[in-house]
């Protein structure tokens, strides 16, 4: 327990700091939300532009909230492992200055993805409103939003059996665009983005150290580790998985952080 604290302790200054807001930010988050009923995410974790809920400053407030005690746990994690390390090597300044232009490039890639998914939801819904049908319906939720509930089955299903009944119609273009609404509405948190960047760098920068995966429990290099993790993250985030992840934050993270290390390195080819 001494050893453990004493490591808490020594931790360089940027990546304690960074970890004592984040663990604060929540509990804040948590305690305000349920003692008064404020919804929190609405004001600081980041949506789309075209929401009505959209801030500029969401950009940098996203990055210190969370999703729960494990989202919070694994970014926490990946941040003391790592980027003690990094803090190490290149100084607070540097790698204060690093932290934050990851952070900010995830978000400029997912907001930039979300905005090529809005247009086209959007170019379809208007479509759908010109010549609206079970089929086109069907089309549409597949294609945009990953899945369909069975409550809108249910729905389609009533519909096919009388398609020209305007009431349904009229219902159905209603739900279509309310889909839409929810979908820019949802919102962003999370420092992931930050702590891809700093996984890319540690693999650039210790690309033969080796890390022990906990699942399968086998070694394995960080060049290779950073390199797997990318594409995963890349096939993921083609599949319209609805899983609640954002994928393309966690690429644009290693994306800006590839391009900020080149920058600093152009005059240096050393490696650790």
């Amino acid at each position: 327990m001494s050893q453990f604290r004493s490591s808490l302790l020594d931790l360089p200054p940027v990546v304690k700091n960074l970890i004592i807001i984040n663990v604060l930010v929540l509990l804040g988050t948590m305690v305000i939300g349920d003692r008064f009923g404020f919804d929190i995410d609405n004001l600081f974790a980041l949506h789309q532009p075209a929401s009505e809920y959209f801030r500029p400053h969401q950009f940098i407030t996203h990055m210190f909230m969370h999703g729960g005690f494990t989202h919070l746990f694994f970014n926490m994690f990946a941040l003391f492992m790592f980027g003690r390390v990094l803090e190490s090597v290149w100084g607070p300044k540097r790698f204060l200055i690093y932290y934050f232009a990851t952070g900010l490039g995830a978000a400029a890639l997912h907001t930039f993805v979300g905005w090529l998914e809005y247009s086209s939801m959007k170019a379809a819904a208007n479509a759908f409103s010109n010549t609206p049908s079970p089929d086109l319906m069907l089309q549409f939720i597949r294609e945009h939003m990953g899945k369909v509930n069975p409550w809108v089955t249910d729905f389609v299903n009533s519909w096919s059996e009388n398609p020209s009944n305007p009431y349904d119609t009229q219902k159905a273009i209603a739900m279509v665009n309310q889909m839409i609404t929810e979908n820019i509405n949802v919102p962003t948190v999370g420092a992931s983005g930050a702590v891809f960047g700093i996984l890319l760098a540690f693999g650039m920068l210790f690309p033969n150290t080796e890390l022990m995966l906990l699942f399968p429990p086998i070694p394995i290099k960080a060049k290779y580790f950073v390199i797997g993790y990318g594409a995963i993250e890349l096939y993921l985030g083609f599949q319209n998985s609805a899983d609640g992840i954002a994928h393309f934050a966690h690429l644009g993270g290693m994306l800006f952080g590839f391009i900020l290390i080149k920058y600093w390195q152009k005059n240096s080819n050393r490696f650790y």
